[in-house]
């Protein structure tokens, strides 16, 4: 694929595989709202993510849904929820942002619920997202920027083939603060690459 059709349109699938089933959020519905709201209080996401927009009631968590959808509309972004297969619970978020459709690019973001975490949700979310963007989007580029520091989302990084670029200063909102910034580190992954190991 050399370019992208106009005016360019983000398929609505749902990746599925590997124990999990990333869908697009549901405009209007409060089960997803509370799980937004949810995730983005949590002390944890916090202390790594600014959001752009103030993001603590449910009337900011019904507006997210809000602006999520139209971002899909647009072309410029895809958030899903990433739910158990089986059960449907919700497990956290997986983004593809920033959607360049000249470049073929986009920026990856994630966050896990607190009950989620240490079972390799976000590596397995992070994979299918990935193999989603470039196989059924046809993207030739993710990157992946987290806090110095946050080691956590390093390893998922890396464990899915993004490979550590470089540091980018005072890219992103200081910790609970939009009048600060701190450094970021950049990782990459291109649809050439080789698929990463399977880990056992």
């Amino acid at each position: 694929m050399s370019h992208f059709p106009e005016p360019f349109v983000l398929p609505r699938t749902a990746p599925a595989g590997d124990g999990l089933l990333l869908r697009h959020w549901r405009v209007g519905s409060r089960e997803d709202a509370e799980t937004v709201l949810r995730g983005c209080l949590d002390p944890e996401f916090r202390r790594w993510n600014t959001p752009v927009r103030p993001l603590e009631t449910m009337e900011d968590a019904f507006d997210f849904l809000v602006t999520r959808e139209e971002a899909l509309e647009r072309g410029a972004a895809a958030t899903f929820c990433v739910t158990d297969a089986v059960s449907g619970t919700a497990l956290g978020q997986m983004s593809l942002n920033a959607v360049e459709p000249m470049f073929r690019a986009a920026r990856v973001g994630y966050w896990v619920l607190p009950e989620a975490r240490g079972k390799g949700v976000a590596g397995r979310a992070l994979a299918l997202a990935s193999r989603w963007g470039f196989t059924e989007v046809g993207l030739h580029r993710l990157d992946l920027g987290h806090g110095i520091g946050h080691t956590v989302s390093c390893r998922v990084a890396e464990r899915a083939g993004y490979a550590y670029e470089g540091t980018l200063r005072g890219a992103m909102f200081g910790e609970d603060s939009r009048d600060t910034f701190r450094d970021v580190h950049l990782h990459g992954r291109l649809a050439t690459d080789p698929e990463p190991e399977a880990r056992t």
